[in-house]
């Protein structure tokens, strides 16, 4: 059984399986005299939702666009992905703890403090099984505390994930209902208000529509569209809001407005609905910075298709230029859009509160597209921001860009979009960074190739809207690049093939001296293998096949996972998680997922 510590007592809660659930100590059997009796017991029972909840590092979840040093094993496939025998996300201590409060939250003498903190648990119900279907599609439905006398209950099958959604609306509109409403109530955004609900069903309807769309799925109950119009009408909510208003960021230097966002110490609160905070007085801390800068903290780099994404200065595409496939670093850099150079290490790049360019580091990024998002100022944190866990620039939950791309895409999937909507959402979003607008009609009359072929896009999109449904998806790569949505997203719209495609980084045309940064000097020379390391007068000098492997052998690509075993992705099996061993062999009435054998055969 787990403790929690709350007000100075101990509650036992557990759930981390059916086993664990079965070893309780009811909750009855405690005095509730000293429980849930003031907003303070609450607000200090349903705190834990924060921290146990929320994603704390979502800059390193890797995909075809974003890798590191270690390939997780949703990317090295077949034999690495097996059926564990517990954990891997089948678990459920914090639905018991939702649970336990919205059954007690009434003794509670305030009543608006009921209804805001019964609305804020329903809030992390719709979240938390929110994460659980997009893990494991079908999952068992609880509303009420659980305790060992409800083992018909604890044993019951999966319900369907139409009835789980179902359930989920019922949550968040009850949110999005009750939860604070008004400016001096929202002004932290460390705190889940209603907007913060308003994103979160945006979010989970544009998930399940699409997912429904791209994967064929019709179940009783309610259509792809049904979800996909739910998103747009909770994103127009935000969106249209007049007592609290959000607003991209910006301080019209487009130059550098997207990287200062993220760089920050506190969350804008024009732009962040909800963020994660961390502060270094109260040693608080994240390790994006040393994620980025540390050898030993991943080695992280955006893959080449990731940077193929990005569009020329004049909204035109990259991979329309002559030679763009063998093009040098330098010369792929010019002229991109500024979210490029706001997002990894450009020529001419110089860190936040410093004046000294600095090239990309190829010993800390595999790829040698070095990431800068979420890297801080060296002075902040105390100036030791560059040490392990000890980031301290507050992290995005929702912000106002998402809800804006959530709307757009769910409008184009729908065929209700129009340029009109484009202009209040990809479009805004372009003009932060000084770029041109996205025409509707231009996007669809010649759709991008480089998006839509097999190889580096997403062949599975048609009908009138495909040109503009690719531009979209590009627009949401790259403004929410590191935020941790591109894995999920390649999930719903059944594009698991990007996931096992090759992690390229820069190109290279052989051995030499190249300068990366711009200033005239070389950064790094290429020799080839088993030759004498050559005497450097500036720089750093690699070996080509041992230090640097490229993808032609003495020229290419960057390709340090070109060596690693790797297996294509499994369309049949590898969308949805495997239900643990364990669980399955306490409870004999939840099914397997396609194409995983755990060996059971009841």
């Amino acid at each position: 059984m787990k403790r929690i510590i709350i007000a100075s007592m101990t509650l036992l809660m557990g759930f981390t399986a059916c086993n664990d659930m079965l070893d309780l100590q009811p909750l009855s059997e405690i005095s509730q005299s000293d429980y849930f009796q003031t907003e303070t017991d609450l607000q200090l029972f349903s705190n834990p939702f924060y921290n146990n909840m929320l994603n704390k590092s979502p800059y390193d979840r890797q995909s075809d666009l974003y890798v590191c040093q270690n390939l997780p094993d949703e990317m090295l496939g077949g034999t690495k992905r097996t059926v564990p025998a517990s954990g891997s996300g089948w678990t459920w201590t914090d639905l018991r703890r939702m649970n336990t409060l919205l059954a007690y939250a009434d003794q509670c003498k305030d009543e608006n403090a009921v209804i805001k903190y019964k609305a804020l648990t329903r809030f992390f119900r719709a979240f938390f099984y929110f994460e659980k279907v997009k893990r494991f599609g079908d999952v068992p439905w609880y509303e009420v505390e659980l305790g060992s006398a409800d083992g018909e209950l604890l044993y019951k099958a999966r319900d369907s994930r139409e009835l789980v959604m179902t359930h989920m609306m019922e949550d968040i509109d009850y949110a999005i209902a009750n939860l604070p409403n008004k400016k001096k109530e929202t002004s932290s955004p460390y705190r889940v208000n209603k907007y913060a609900a308003m994103a979160l069903k945006a979010q989970f309807c544009l998930y399940e529509g699409t997912y429904r769309k791209y994967h064929q799925l019709s179940l009783e109950g309610h259509d792809y569209k049904y979800y996909l119009e739910q998103s747009v009408a909770a994103a127009q909510l935000i969106m249209e809001d007049s007592d609290y208003p959000y607003k991209l960021y910006s301080t019209n230097h487009p130059e550098s407005d997207y990287l200062t966002l993220f760089a920050e110490e506190n969350a804008n609160m024009d732009e962040y609905i909800l963020a994660i905070k961390f502060d270094y007085g109260l040693s608080i801390y994240h390790n994006a910075t040393a994620h980025t800068l540390v050898p030993t903290q991943g080695r992280p780099g955006l893959t080449r298709k990731m940077v193929n994404t990005y569009l020329m200065k004049d909204g035109t595409a990259f991979t329309n230029q002559s030679g763009w496939q063998e093009m040098s670093f330098i010369d792929e850099m010019k002229n991109r859009d500024p979210r490029l150079s706001q997002s990894i290490r450009t020529p001419g790049y110089t860190r936040i509160g410093t004046t000294i360019v600095l090239p990309p580091d190829l010993s800390t990024s595999v790829t040698g597209y070095q990431p800068i998002k979420f890297v801080q100022d060296p002075k902040a944190s105390g100036g030791n921001v560059d040490r392990n866990d000890r980031s301290t620039c507050d992290l995005p939950v929702y912000r106002y860009a998402e809800v804006l791309l959530n709307y757009a895409e769910a409008k184009a999937e729908l065929g209700t979009l129009t340029q009109a909507d484009l202009d209040k959402t990809i479009n805004l979003i372009r003009r932060r960074v000084g770029m041109p607008d996205l025409n509707m009609g231009t996007a669809n009359a010649s759709p991008d190739r480089y998006l839509s072929e097999a190889e580096t896009g997403y062949p599975n999109v048609a009908g009138t809207n495909k040109g503009v449904i690719l531009e979209i998806r590009r627009e949401r790569a790259i403004e929410l690049n590191q935020e941790g949505f591109r894995f999920n997203d390649l999930v719903r719209w059944k594009a698991g093939y990007c996931i096992g495609q090759s992690t390229y980084g820069m190109y290279f045309p052989g051995p030499g001296a190249y300068d990366l940064s711009g200033d005239g000097k070389v950064d790094v020379t290429l020799y080839a293998n088993g030759t004498p390391k050559p005497t450097v007068s500036s720089g750093v000098a690699y070996e080509i096949g041992k230090e640097i492997i490229l993808s032609g052998g003495d020229k290419g690509y960057i390709y340090y996972h070109k060596n690693i075993e790797r297996t294509p992705f499994n369309e049949v099996r590898d969308y949805l998680y495997p239900i643990p061993i364990n669980e399955r062999s306490l409870n004999h009435n939840l099914t397997q997922n396609p194409g995983w054998n755990d060996g059971l055969s009841f």
